[in-house]
């Protein structure tokens, strides 16, 4: 994204910080704007509600990245469901 502008951007450096350390471009943008809008301190503290997804079933991480609107899910192992879940 450097020399680009991004008007729906509302924190591009912790954007380009998140992008740098391997965030989707979704999760940056997500994190980035929710982070100017709230506070850092904020969204830092934010989460821990849904467990780990190490625990939960292969059917529950398929369903979860169903409601996320996330494609080619049916076919992945488990490891592969967490690691798209957590990247997204």
């Amino acid at each position: 994204m450097p020399g680009k502008k991004n008007s729906s951007l509302k924190d591009p450096k912790l954007y380009e910080e998140l992008r740098d350390d391997g965030a989707s471009k979704e999760k940056a943008a997500r994190i980035s704007n929710a982070a100017a809008a709230k506070g850092r301190k904020e969204v830092g503290s934010k989460g821990g509600k849904s467990g780990d997804y190490d625990n939960w079933t292969v059917d529950k991480l398929k369903s979860r990245a169903k409601e996320l609107g996330l494609k080619g899910y049916s076919a992945k192992k488990k490891s592969e469901l967490i690691s798209m879940l957590r990247n997204h």
